[in-house]
């Protein structure tokens, strides 16, 4: 007599289907990016933005130039007036093939354009050094080990920062006589404080979520001697559960269950 299995069989199953195909992904060679992206296991990664602006370059000289660091690492390098960003390490050939990668063109250019049009407001009136100003930014955004990502902004004139963001309570800090100007022309313009804010806690987090997906084997093996036990923790809230179905999806359909 045929039986029908009920309903614990059947959540019997599909656990078993999701244990073997969690395991096969994780287990399977080629690019981790295959298995999901903006879904990412990590240690505690930095993924950081230095621009700097030149307000007069030099003929066929760039005005403005951005490079790109992981954990202290450089991995791209780009002229706010071209279309391409330039890969400069291991680190980008990993994930320059992703979208992610190019949806980095657009925003830096735009950050850039942001920072060159506040130059008129910031500039010290009584600028004595000798050669031309340059206006450095530092956009970063952090992924602690409990999952949670913060963002920051550092900026400076020729090199010596002056002037702290923290991205998430709108908080600025002077750390050089030069950054109390930029301070009182920035912490009371909304549309200053928002546009650091969205990039650094939207576009930032994004990209650091998508990239580690790819980086973060290649960042474990290429620190320390003794590399650190990895940290099983999501860089996405704990309590989500929309973390799930994108892999579980992505890993039945290589097995194609699906």
């Amino acid at each position: 007599m045929d039986r029908k299995a009920g309903p614990g069989a059947r959540l019997g199953f599909a656990a078993q289907v999701l244990l073997v195909a969690l395991r096969f992904c994780t287990a399977r060679g080629g690019s981790p990016c295959a298995v999901s992206q903006r879904r990412t296991l990590c240690n505690a990664h930095s993924l950081c933005y230095n621009f700097t602006i030149y307000p007069h370059p030099s003929p066929g000289e760039p005005w403005c130039v951005v490079q790109g660091q992981v954990d202290g690492n450089v991995f791209l390098s780009y002229h706010c007036g071209g279309t391409k960003i330039q890969s400069t390490s291991p680190l980008g050939e990993e994930v320059k093939t992703m979208n992610t990668w190019e949806t980095q063109t657009e925003t830096l250019r735009d950050i850039g354009n942001f920072l060159k049009g506040q130059l008129p407001d910031i500039i010290p009136e009584k600028h004595t050094a000798r050669g031309p100003l340059t206006l450095q930014a530092r956009m970063t955004c952090h992924c602690e080990e409990d999952g949670h990502i913060s963002g920051s902004w550092q900026f400076g004139f020729n090199g010596e920062m002056c002037l702290r963001f923290d991205s998430e309570n709108g908080h600025w800090t002077i750390d050089h006589s030069r950054g109390r100007q930029i301070k009182e022309k920035w912490e009371n313009d909304r549309a200053v404080t928002d546009f650091f804010k969205k990039v650094s806690m939207g576009d930032c987090r994004a990209w650091l979520q998508d990239f580690m997906v790819c980086w973060e084997k290649m960042l474990k093996t290429s620190g320390d001697a003794a590399p650190r036990k990895p940290q099983q923790v999501l860089c996405w809230p704990q309590d989500s559960v929309f973390a799930w179905p994108p892999l579980i999806s992505c890993c039945l359909h290589s097995l194609h269950i699906f």
